[in-house]
């Protein structure tokens, strides 16, 4: 396809990113009902997720030439989307989210080269960050890190398999620690704490970007 073509292509795959990302605003909104949360109305928790998933589908059309591999890594672009505005707006990673999202990465990583590896990487993050969340509930007398984070953990593993996760959460780990640099910064005290979901969900979005097709 020439790059004419290209662009064409990746227009249209953004339009479709831009109400798939409404449907994940209207099932975030429900789901925060259903935890007896109220919805947030700014313009950034609004739009915010049509935006960014119209901007990531068409990114994505234009690297990945496969129509299905194009389809299946735009659902998990979905999903981080997801946890990253609802994370940002609530604290809170759903498991109504992220089991049946882990469910389908577990499937797409039985038939990965090896098929085991998602499955030992999945569990590998997963329980990296169960001890650090535990740890630090120990050391610091309050919650450092939510269970949550674990699961993200979790399905980051299974989706992307070993070296790009350890890849994603590097990313994760270092955009959170520039936002606390500066909400210290912003706010002149050590005080406080920030979600640490979304950047993590942006350091699998930045990997998931590179996987080869």
């Amino acid at each position: 396809m020439n790059s004419n073509g290209s662009v064409l292509v990746a227009l249209g795959w953004a339009v479709v990113g831009a109400g798939a990302g409404w449907v994940v605003r209207l099932g975030s909104v429900r789901l925060a009902r259903l935890e007896e949360l109220e919805p947030g109305h700014t313009w950034w928790q609004v739009y915010g997720p049509p935006v960014l998933a119209a901007l990531l589908f068409g990114l994505f059309a234009l690297e990945v030439s496969s129509f299905p591999l194009l389809v299946l890594r735009s659902v998990f672009v979905l999903v981080l989307v997801q946890v990253i505005f609802f994370d940002l707006e609530h604290r809170l990673i759903l498991d109504r989210v992220m089991f049946p999202s882990m469910a389908l990465a577990l499937v797409v990583s039985l038939f990965g080269h090896p098929w085991w590896a998602g499955i030992a990487t999945g569990l590998g993050a997963g329980g990296l960050f169960l001890l650090l969340a535990v740890a630090g509930s120990a050391i610091f007398k309050t919650e450092a890190m939510g269970f949550g984070d674990v699961k993200l953990a979790v399905f980051l593993g299974l989706l992307l398999g070993p070296l790009p996760t350890v890849q994603a959460l590097f990313y994760g780990v270092f955009l959170a620690g520039l936002v606390s640099i500066g909400v210290i910064i912003w706010r002149r005290s050590m005080k406080g704490t920030i979600a640490y979901g979304p950047y993590l969900a942006a350091g699998a979005l930045i990997v998931l970007y590179q996987l080869p097709q």
